[in-house]
């Protein structure tokens, strides 16, 4: 990714001891990924032989223009239904926008083809906030004749409506409700409705650690989002109620949480500034102040933003908005 791994939180009332977004993101379609693809891309799905499925190492490209190295997100082998010779599925996690990140999937695309000399399915998946309209193509023309036209499937997941995907019984689509398109007075019930698909899933607990680990990266909700979501779990069943307790690890460390958060905000933006300071490499004085002045609400909001602030003038709209 371009902006490479989030350093964990440890010892944040708010946040949980996290991995960084790369490595989230790479477990769970490493643990899901023909659910992944049947979901998304089903054409893709229908085609690939998923029981010859196979997991590379990460590749690592240089370039040696600008001096960037940048890491492959995830490389599986595998082959065509009724085929025998090798097919590549590169999948790229893009978590911030990049003006020239078409032209980066097509030297993706290259420098695989170069090495392997195989047939390889280019999937880019955005999972930023903002809304864009992305490209799928990288072109080279000549006005007297085109040299490359260069395509690649893509996903952007915050076009996609999260109250489509909650009848569904795919693992993926539970974890990732939490970064489509929903509005702020919808976090509750897309919380509530991510618990229920939990509950008919009936995953074993290392996966549903995985998934409710993914979702509650990105959707962190308050303390009176919470007391709103026990009274939506109070109106459902409560053989269903129950089991939602039971697996959601908001409940686990909710005491804990309360406690610390109070009367601690301080303490909460010099996290938040060391980990903007190691992700963008500075930060502006003016920002630095309007941080640690920031109300504890604020500071919850850029928590849950701060995997997909990609630039400094993101994180700049986003404190003052």
């Amino acid at each position: 990714m371009a902006n490479g791994s989030i350093p964990s939180i440890k010892g944040w009332g708010l946040v949980k001891k996290r991995i960084g977004h790369d490595r989230l993101f790479k477990e769970l379609l490493e643990t899901f990924f023909g659910e992944f693809v049947e979901l998304f891309f089903p054409q893709v799905y229908e085609a690939i032989d998923l029981e010859h499925i196979k997991f590379l190492q990460q590749e690592v490209f240089t370039d040696v223009t600008r001096g960037d190295k940048h890491r492959i997100d995830i490389l599986v082998e595998t082959r065509l239904k009724g085929e025998s010779g090798i097919v590549l599925v590169h999948v790229e996690n893009q978590a911030s926008a990049q003006k020239d990140f078409a032209e980066r999937m097509f030297i993706y695309f290259s420098r695989l083809y170069q090495k392997h000399r195989c047939r390889v399915v280019p999937i880019a998946v955005f999972t930023y906030l903002e809304k864009r309209n992305e490209p799928d193509r990288f072109k080279l023309v000549f006005p007297f004749m085109p040299v490359l036209d260069f395509h690649f499937l893509t996903l952007e997941l915050n076009k996609h409506n999260w109250q489509d995907y909650i009848q569904s019984n795919n693992p993926v689509a539970a974890a990732l409700l939490s970064k489509m398109g929903y509005q702020n007075k919808e976090r509750v019930q897309v919380k509530l409705e991510f618990l229920r698909m939990l509950v008919r899933m009936e995953l074993d607990p290392a996966r549903m650690t995985l998934l409710t680990g993914f979702f509650e990266t990105y959707l962190i909700l308050n303390e009176e989002e919470e007391r709103k979501l026990e009274e939506e779990m109070g109106k459902v069943d409560e053989k269903e109620a129950k089991r939602m307790i039971e697996i959601t690890t908001s409940w686990e460390e909710k005491g804990r949480v309360k406690g610390r958060v109070e009367g601690k905000a301080e303490g909460q933006a010099s996290i938040l500034l060391r980990l903007l300071k190691k992700k963008f490499g500075y930060l502006p004085v003016e920002m630095e102040n309007r941080v640690m002045t920031m109300p504890t609400e604020k500071l919850q909001n850029l928590a849950e933003a701060i995997f997909d602030l990609g630039t400094l003038d993101e994180v700049n709209n986003f404190i003052n908005r």
